[in-house]
């Protein structure tokens, strides 16, 4: 199974470029948390942790102006994707109280901690809430987890990012980070996959984190806390980097530099991408990227293969056992990235393969 079966493409489609795959990855993992966290870790100061307005523009409708051609062919592209609209669905058994999977978006957005309608009142109802990482609670836990494995972080055999790129590539993330106000110095010695962390989310968001805002995943959890109700998790987030460091290190250097060639444009990503997900219009994430997302060259096949099997499909087969004894009791509450629903071998897919008959909410 490859990853354009996991978005319903159609197998002599281009496949997706190294930087739209780490532009999944920053929709799919919770990117701003880690960085913060990591920061913390190694005492960065995160860059432009004030107060700062989110200016991002949704590309699409300039595209609709511009090009309405292109953006017919992407809302093409996205009525083959399986499950591609919506993300809060109902999952139903004979004889168990309904539960419900809501997919969410990594972020402190306040549209999107609103929630679809019923998503919250099913919140309160469930007997237990289920999310990634319940270690996304403890913030202290969490950072404990990671100095227990600080290979997954940082070069532990006396290299660092310079051994790894040549002079222009090192000029390109040193301009990068500095207009991030970090210094290379200070980060040479972390994994590219963290660099990543710090360079992927626009600066208004990683500000809202620093003030304290919780990302959706998170909110939900503290509510559910604050409610009584236990909170489980489906991975930890050390599992979640070893995911990340089993794709070939030359993958992340690139996708690095990618990500940072997108500059400003990275704010207009994650708007677009933001108001997608609130459209429910998940299956059009992909077909989106490959518009925007720089493709130079050709791809590298191994670090194809990898990414489909380790970051997405495992993960999401992962989830899906991890899921099954709480939907089994019935009355529980899923939240999980929004990226890991749609496809042949999305959650909603998988769930399905379970018994379940799981249907759309919020459409």
């Amino acid at each position: 199974m490859n990853a354009h079966r996991l978005f319903s493409l159609r197998p002599n489609l281009p496949r997706p470029s190294i930087s739209e795959m780490v532009l999944w990855i920053t929709g799919a993992l919770p990117l701003a948390f880690l960085a913060l966290l990591v920061a913390t870790l190694l005492t960065i100061v995160p860059a432009r942790a004030s107060d700062i307005a989110c200016h991002g523009e949704n590309l699409l409708v300039t595209m609709e102006k511009e090009n309405p051609e292109e953006l017919a062919a992407i809302r093409a592209e996205a009525a083959k994707v399986a499950n591609g609209q919506g993300i809060f669905w109902k999952i139903e058994k004979q004889g168990l109280k309904p539960s419900y999977l809501l997919g969410t978006m990594h972020v402190t957005d306040p549209r999107v901690l609103t929630m679809p309608k019923g998503a919250r009142e099913a919140t309160a109802a469930a007997d237990v809430v289920v999310i990634e990482s319940d270690e996304i609670l403890d913030e202290k836990k969490a950072a404990a987890s990671l100095l227990m494995h600080p290979e997954l972080t940082m070069f532990t055999d006396g290299k660092s990012v310079k051994d790894h790129l040549d002079a222009a590539d090192l000029e390109k993330l040193e301009s990068g980070l500095r207009q991030r106000g970090l210094a290379l110095g200070a980060v040479a010695k972390m994994k590219p996959w963290i660099l990543a962390s710090f360079v992927a989310l626009p600066a208004c968001e990683m500000s809202r984190k620093a003030a304290g805002a919780s990302f959706l995943d998170k909110q939900i959890a503290e509510d559910a806390v604050k409610a009584g109700k236990p909170v489980a998790g489906l991975e930890s987030l050390v599992e979640q980097l070893e995911a990340m460091a089993d794709l070939p290190v030359d993958f992340h250097f690139k996708a690095l530099i990618e990500t940072i060639e997108l500059g400003d444009k990275m704010e207009d990503v994650i708007e677009t991408m933001t108001e997608l997900y609130l459209a429910g219009e998940i299956g059009m994430t992909m077909p989106m990227l490959k518009t925007v997302a720089p493709s130079p060259g050709e791809e590298d096949e191994s670090a194809y293969a990898a990414f489909e099997s380790r970051i997405v499909r495992d993960r999401n087969l992962v989830m899906a056992d991890g899921s099954k004894p709480h939907l089994e009791k019935g009355n529980a509450f899923i939240a999980v990235g929004a990226l890991h629903l749609p496809g042949e071998e999305g959650l909603v897919e998988l769930i399905r393969r379970q018994g379940y008959t799981v249907t759309r909410v919020d459409g």
